[in-house]
């Protein structure tokens, strides 16, 4: 058995950039004294009021030459970087000509089965290369178990193939399927967990078995990396992009990440390297799935301006995303056109139907329900049945399934013959494969109806190479989908995705659909329907206008089609009673309001259909804005507001400053950064000098 190094801990790292005044040239070298930034902090969610008075969108902002600070980062949330192309500095546009031959590596960290890829312009033509042999076999794994061995102290003593393969040892405990502790329903409320999951180690959570598996895995793979390139492999310095389910929510992407940072994927590489943490990349499972298959598009017959939608069926999760096929296949890309969707229907449900019905079926005889015994059913079911099950013409097979324990060997009411364990086939149907394959059916039926004309539907993922599901799938949607695939490399295709899209170093997915919406609770003038339906909420404020508390202003809706990396900005004002009142408080939530029910979305926050879920807490020293400034200076007694040059009704013209400040988000497919922002005296936003900057994992 292998064993792997305890994972790293890091404390706080603040990490300061040069300021900047004016864009850089194409092959400008910034080399200047870091400049103070404001305080940018995210924090865990917790009830902090908000400290704005007023807010209302504005249009979305292009993308700004002049970025004057860089990320300031805590314990939890750590800095992602743009795509090339997308919103960001000129100077990492500069720096790409220099990043050809970078190393990059990709991890689908996956519920049942985790691979690794890596891939560089300077490695065998650029082409996506897999780590295929692994700890435990002699053979060749295009994926390895998810799976950890402990001792009694909490130790790992094997992972993967040899933690999976391991016989029973005593004093020893084997945990799979830790990711789905992770899902955003179990995230929020703990009873919403599926109780068929095994329970976590004594003492452990799910972020701690996630760190210790990557850990694992990322010790081997770099060994692999290195053996098989050699000097080229800068592993140091590469990219590590991560895969994670569409439906995860932003806790789940922070703890994902925060596992990935402890796990050591990603590490300073020389002194001052203030910037390591950017080279850890997430990017969602289904979207790196579809970039695998678009560069398929020839051989399915797809052409630009067609839609296509990525089924990937994993073991976990399967996750829906539909994109239509963008430019010619030397300059492919692709754009999402519809919201995502996904749920707990993965292959490991089937799983743990099986050991459900084999319980059910040996109630009575307990010499076959322990641990171990239920185990080998489990590993033959796995194993033999669970792909290779075709359907209803099994129903008049007999699968049989040997029993661990010798003792109790017969009782042919229950299927006990001779030792082992006969299941028709028709119930192995009925009570296991129906009921999960008709799930992920469920689901294509309702993002179908969602979603523009389906040219192809790529099914991928592990459990794509169940036949039954596929069978199923052409049965009902032959006649809905001209091409129905599972393009090569199913199994594989999140992970070569993923490392193909960090080789590609541009953004070939353009466009995303947000899934969610993220609002804010404000304070704005009261409305006759404000006094009619909340008059609780209506009162004076100190500048004698009457407002109303607890309105929704939302600053991205559910819905919205949406450049990827674009940025969209928000303006707000702040209420000081003094000169050291600088904190700028921004209390961030998300929702599933509207809904495709919705005429409107929700006004207030105490509405039902808002569900609002605190996200995170952003807090900001302002005081280094200009308007922050202008009007402590035009007030030095306290009592002011920041952040308006333009008609408000809010407050008296008197206490107007000369620069607005905004709240941007910079929006791509697992996270958006959020910059504070100050624009030029005109209040239009086009030569926003960006003050501040923390990343938030928020989709």
């Amino acid at each position: 058995m292998s064993c792997c190094r305890q994972p790293r801990s890091d404390s706080n790292l603040v990490a300061l950039a040069s300021q900047v005044s004016s864009p850089p040239s194409r092959h400008q070298v910034i080399d200047q004294q870091p400049t103070p930034l404001p305080e940018l902090q995210l924090h865990h969610p917790t009830h902090v009021a908000s400290s704005f008075s007023w807010s209302t969108n504005s249009p979305p902002l292009p993308p700004t030459a002049n970025y004057a600070a860089a990320a300031l980062y805590d314990d939890r949330y750590f800095p992602a970087v743009e795509p090339p192309g997308t919103v960001g500095s000129h100077a990492r546009q500069a720096s790409q000509t220099l990043d050809e031959g970078k190393l990059v590596i990709a991890i689908d960290f996956g519920t049942t089965f985790s691979g690794v890829a890596y891939g560089s312009s300077r490695i065998a033509s650029g082409k996506v290369q897999q780590i295929l042999n692994w700890p435990g076999s002699s053979e060749t794994f295009r994926k390895i178990p998810t799976c950890l061995l402990y001792d009694e102290e909490g130790r790992v003593l094997a992972w993967g193939l040899e933690a999976k393969n391991s016989s029973a040892i005593p004093g020893t405990s084997r945990y799979e399927w830790f990711k789905l502790f992770l899902d955003p329903r179990a995230l929020r409320d703990e009873s919403a967990l599926d109780p068929r999951l095994p329970a976590l180690p004594p003492g452990k959570t799910a972020t701690d078995l996630i760190t210790e598996f990557l850990s694992c895995l990322w010790e081997y793979a770099r060994e692999q990396i290195t053996r098989d390139i050699g000097a080229i492999a800068d592993l140091n310095s590469a990219d590590v992009w991560v895969t994670v389910p569409a439906a995860w929510d932003a806790r789940g992407c922070a703890l994902m990440r925060d596992a990935a940072i402890a796990a050591g994927l990603v590490q300073s590489s020389y002194a001052g390297d203030t910037a390591w943490r950017d080279r850890l990349k997430i990017i969602t499972e289904p979207e790196a799935a579809a970039v695998h298959c678009a560069h398929l598009t020839d051989l399915y017959k797809l052409l630009p301006s067609q839609n296509f939608i990525v089924c990937d069926a994993g073991g976990g999760t399967v996750d829906l995303a539909v994109y239509k096929i963008i430019g010619d296949p030397a300059h492919l890309e692709i754009a999402e056109i519809a919201a995502r969707s996904g749920a707990n229907c993965g292959s490991l449900f089937l799983d743990l139907r099986f050991r459900a019905l084999v319980q059910a079926l040996l109630d009575h005889h307990p010499a076959h329900l322990d641990a171990p015994s239920l185990a080998y059913f489990m590993h033959s079911f796995s194993e033999a049945d669970k792909l290779n099950y075709i359907g209803s013409d099994d129903d008049d097979t007999i699968f049989y399934f040997n029993c661990f324990n010798v003792e109790d060997p017969d009782d042919p009411s229950v299927g006990l013959i001779n030792g082992q364990l006969a299941i028709p086939g028709r119930l192995l149907r009925e009570a296991v494969f129906d009921p999960v394959v008709d799930e992920v059916l469920d689901l294509i039926t309702k993002q179908l109806a969602a979603s523009p004309t389906i040219d192809a539907l790529m099914l991928v993922g592990g459990f794509s190479g169940s036949a039954y599901l596929k069978a199923r799938i052409e049965e009902k949607f032959s006649s809905q989908i001209r091409t129905l695939a599972r393009p090569p490399d199913s199994d594989t295709a999140t992970l070569r995705g993923a490392a193909r899209y960090a080789l590609a170093r541009r953004p070939l997915v353009s466009q995303l659909v947000v899934p969610r919406s993220y609002v804010m609770k404000v304070k704005l003038p009261a409305e006759p329907e404000d006094r009619v339906r909340r008059p609780a909420y209506v009162r004076v404020n100190d500048a004698g206008v009457e407002i109303c508390e607890n309105r929704l202003q939302y600053l991205v809706q559910k819905g919205a089609i949406i450049r990827k990396g674009q940025r969209i900005t928000t303006r707000f004002c702040k209420f000081s009673r003094t000169r050291d009142d600088t904190s700028f408080t921004a209390t961030l939530y998300v929702s599933p309001s509207p809904s495709a029910t919705d005429v409107e979305p929700a006004r207030y926050a105490d509405e039902t259909r808002a569900s609002l879920s605190e996200l995170c807490v952003w807090r900001a020293d302002v005081s280094v804005l200009p308007a922050f400034r202008a009007a402590a200076a035009a007030n030095p007694n306290g009592g002011f507001y920041t952040g308006v040059s333009f008609p408000c009704p809010c407050f008296h013209p008197s206490h107007n400053a000369h620069t607005d400040f905004m709240l941007g988000l910079e929006i791509d497919s697992a996270e958006v950064r959020g910059v504070l922002l100050s624009t030029d005296a005109d209040g239009d936003g086009m030569n926003a000098m960006v003050w501040g900057r923390v990343v938030f994992a928020f989709m």
